[in-house]
C-alpha cells in the first residue's frame, strides 16, 4: 500500500499545492495514532509538505505508546495526500492549517507493523485477495457537557432532551456547527439527531471502504470536539459517563463487495435477505466474539455500558429486528438490496477504529474459511430470558470486565495474528495495567459504602 500511495502523492501533489496556496494554508497537520488510537499530530510549515511526500518525515517513535523503543526510536511518516482537508475551524489570520494523515515507516522504508493503519490495510488485502472489499459505516454516540461552575470537566448534560426530541433539545444549533465543519473535512454526514439520553446525540455519516471509515472516524471524533469547544461546551466518547442512564455505543455497519461491485451479502431468495457468505461471517463474529471485546470495547468503562437495561448487546446472539442481539440485520428500503448488511451492536466509540476494524474483519473471514454456521437467529428480548431459557438456548454472553475480556483476547490466535505480534503484545500491555490500576484503586463508592459501617 505505501507504492501505491507514493504513486497517487506524484498524481495529487501539484493539486494540493494548488489548494495550498489559492486558501492561504500555511501549517500542515502530520496526523497519525498510536494502538490506543489517541490522534498524534507532527505540524510543519507549508514549505516542507513537497519534501516530506518525497522523503517522509522523521521522528522519535519511543514517545508513542505502542511504538519502538528508544534504542530504535528513529521512524518517519508517509503523507496520504488523498487525506489532505483544510480545517475548517482554524482562523486565516496567519494560522490558517490542513491535515494529511500519514503512514507511519521504519528507517528502511517498510511499514511499522505497529501502525494501526497499516493493521487495517493489511486485513484488508487479505479481503480483496479473496475478491472481496470490506464496508463499514459506524454510528459513533456522544455526550455535551457543560463545565462546572470552577471550569473543570464534570458529566453535567447541555439539555434535558430524549430520543429525537425538538423543543428540549438545546444542542440542535450545536450539531448543525458540527455537521458544517464535518462536511468541510470530506465526511457525508446523513443524519443528526439528540439519543435516548440528557446531553446525548448522534450524527451518523455516509459508509465507505473500511479504511476511508476509520480515517473519517477519527477526524469525527477531534472535529466535534473542537466544535463543542467553541460553543464553551465538551464532547466525550466515553462510553458511560453518567450512571443509571444510557451509554455511547458505535455500533458498524458491514458488508462485503465483489469486484464488480455486487454486495455479497445479498441473497433475495433467503427470508432474512442474507447470503450464505453473510451467515458465515456473522457466525465468525459470533464465535470470536468474546475475544473480539478486549479490541472493540477496550476500556474498563466500556463494561458499564454493556450490561441489560439500557440498549447495549450483552448476549451472544443475532437477529432481524432484535436490538438486544449483538447483531442485527438492518431492514433495507424497499428495492435497495445493495444496502444489505449487517449491525455489530457492541463496539464502542473508546477504541481504536483501525483495530476494531481488522479484528472484525479477520473473526468475519474467519467464518467465512471455515464455514461456521450462526445459530437461529433470536427474535425476542434477550433480556427478558431467564437463565434456563438461555442455557437452552446456548446464549452465551460478553464478558462483564476488561480483565475478562483481556483473558479472552490472550487465548485468540486469530486476533493475534489480526493485530500482529508487535500491536498484541503492546496492546495486552497496555491494557493490563489499565486494568490492574483500576482493580486495585479505592474509589469513593467503597469509601461511602464501607468505612463508616466496617
Amino acid at each position: 500500500m505505501l507504492d501505491r500511495t507514493r504513486k497517487e502523492n506524484e498524481k495529487l501533489l501539484s493539486q494540493v499545492m494548488k489548494d495550498i496556496k489559492e486558501n492561504e494554508v500555511r501549517f500542515i497537520s502530520l496526523q497519525f495514532v498510536d494502538i490506543l488510537g489517541i490522534v498524534k499530530s507532527v505540524t510543519v510549515p507549508v514549505t516542507q509538505l513537497e519534501d516530506c511526500v518525497k522523503n517522509g518525515k522523521w521522528f522519535d517513535g519511543s514517545s508513542v505508546e505502542g511504538f519502538t523503543r528508544i534504542a530504535e526510536s528513529d521512524m518517519f511518516l508517509l503523507p496520504d495526500l488523498s487525506t489532505y482537508k483544510i480545517i475548517p475551524w482554524e482562523d486565516k489570520s496567519g494560522n490558517y492549517g490542513a491535515r494529511i494523515i500519514c503512514w507511519v515507516c521504519m528507517p528502511d522504508g517498510e511499514p511499522f507493523e505497529g501502525d494501526p493503519r497499516y493493521v487495517l490495510a493489511k486485513a484488508m488485502q487479505e479481503a480483496e485477495d479473496l475478491g472481496y472489499s470490506f464496508n463499514t459505516g459506524p454510528e459513533l454516540e456522544f455526550f455535551l457537557f457543560k463545565k462546572d461552575d470552577s471550569g473543570k470537566l464534570s458529566p453535567l448534560p447541555h439539555d434535558n432532551g430524549g430520543y429525537f426530541d425538538f423543543s428540549t433539545d438545546e444542542a440542535s444549533e450545536v450539531r448543525k456547527d458540527m455537521v458544517v465543519a464535518l462536511e468541510k473535512m470530506g465526511i457525508e454526514v446523513e443524519t443528526s439527531h439528540h439519543e435516548v439520553a440528557a446531553g446525548q446525540h448522534e450524527i451518523d455519516f455516509k459508509y465507505d471502504t473500511a479504511l476511508k471509515t476509520a480515517d473519517n472516524a477519527l477526524t469525527f471524533k477531534y472535529t466535534l470536539k473542537a466544535i463543542a469547544q467553541k460553543h464553551g461546551l465538551y464532547a466525550t466518547f466515553m462510553p458511560k459517563p453518567i450512571f443509571g442512564i444510557n451509554g455511547s455505543g458505535m455500533h458498524v455497519h458491514q458488508s462485503l463487495f465483489t469486484k464488480d461491485g455486487h454486495n455479497a451479502f445479498v441473497d433475495q431468495s433467503d427470508k432474512h435477505g442474507l447470503s450464505k457468505l453473510a451467515k458465515q461471517f456473522i457466525a465468525g463474529q459470533l464465535h470470536h466474539a468474546r475475544a473480539l471485546s478486549a479490541i472493540i470495547a477496550p476500556t474498563v468503562n466500556s463494561y458499564k455500558r454493556l450490561v441489560p437495561g439500557y440498549e447495549a448487546p450483552v448476549y451472544i446472539g443475532w437477529g432481524q429486528v432484535n436490538r438486544s442481539a449483538l447483531i442485527r440485520i438492518p431492514r433495507i428500503s424497499k428495492g435497495v438490496i445493495t444496502s444489505t448488511r449487517i449491525e455489530l451492536r457492541c463496539p464502542d466509540p473508546s477504541c481504536n477504529p483501525y483495530l476494531a476494524f481488522a479484528a472484525m474483519l479477520k473473526a468475519g473471514l474467519d467464518g467465512i474459511k471455515r464455514e461456521l454456521t450462526p445459530p437461529e437467529p433470536a427474535e425476542e428480548n434477550l433480556y427478558h430470558l431467564d437463565t434456563d431459557q438461555r442455557n437452552a438456548m446456548d446464549l452465551k454472553s460478553l464478558p462483564g470486565s476488561l480483565g475478562e475480556a483481556l483473558d479472552e483476547l490472550k487465548k485468540s490466535s486469530l486476533l493475534k495474528a489480526a493485530l500482529g505480534e508487535h500491536v498484541y503484545d503492546h496492546f495486552i500491555k497496555a491494557k493490563t495495567q489499565e486494568w490492574d490500576e483500576y482493580r486495585t484503586y479505592v474509589s469513593a463508592w467503597e469509601l461511602d459504602r464501607y468505612l463508616p459501617i466496617m
